[in-house]
C-alpha cells in the first residue's frame, strides 16, 4: 500500500490560522479538535495528547516556535492525520530552547510506521527555516496547502 502524502494527511479544513489559545493546553486542544472535526480520531485524544505531555514535558516542541501534539496509537485513532493550529500569539510550553510556540501541528497515527514517510518530509520542510516563516506568516489555509503540495512535488 502506498504511503498517504503529507498534502492528503493535511487536508486544507485541517488547517486553521489566528487561534486564540492562552496557554500551551488550549494550543494542544486546538488542534487536536481539528483532528476530531477531519475525521482522525475522537476527542478522547484531545486528553491523550495532552497527558503524554504532563507526563513527558514538552518534548513535543522540536523546533523553535513549533510543537508536534501527539500521542500514542490508541483505539481513538480512527485514521492517520494532521493537523496545522496557527497561533494568533506565541505560547510558552516550557521548553527550555524552543519556546515560544507560534504553530501545533497535529498527528494522529494508527500505527508507528504509517506515516513516517509524511513526517520526515513535513520536518525537511519546515526545517528550512525560510520556508517554516513563510508558511508561519501565511493566514490563508488554502494558501499553507498550496505550498505543502507545492513543496511535494518538487520532489524535495
Amino acid at each position: 500500500m502506498a504511503e498517504t502524502s503529507l498534502s492528503q494527511l493535511l487536508p486544507v479544513e485541517a488547517i486553521v490560522t489566528g487561534i486564540e489559545a492562552p496557554d500551551w493546553r488550549s494550543a494542544i486542544r486546538a488542534s487536536g479538535e481539528l483532528l476530531v472535526a477531519d475525521g482522525a480520531t475522537t476527542p478522547d485524544y484531545i486528553g491523550q495528547m495532552l497527558a503524554a505531555v504532563e507526563e513527558y514535558g514538552p518534548y513535543i516542541v522540536i523546533a523553535p516556535g513549533l510543537a508536534l501534539a501527539h500521542a500514542r496509537p490508541s483505539s481513538a485513532v480512527l485514521r492517520t492525520g494532521m493537523s496545522w493550529a496557527g497561533l494568533a500569539s506565541p505560547v510558552e510550553f516550557g521548553h527550555p530552547q524552543n519556546d515560544p510556540v507560534e504553530l501545533v501541528i497535529g498527528l494522529a497515527a494508527v500505527d508507528h510506521d504509517g506515516h513516517s514517510g509524511a513526517l520526515s518530509q513535513l520536518a525537511r520542510m519546515l526545517g528550512e527555516p525560510a520556508r517554516l516563516r513563510e508558511l508561519k506568516k501565511t493566514a490563508d489555509p488554502a494558501a499553507i496547502h498550496a505550498m505543502i503540495s507545492d513543496y511535494e512535488e518538487s520532489g524535495v
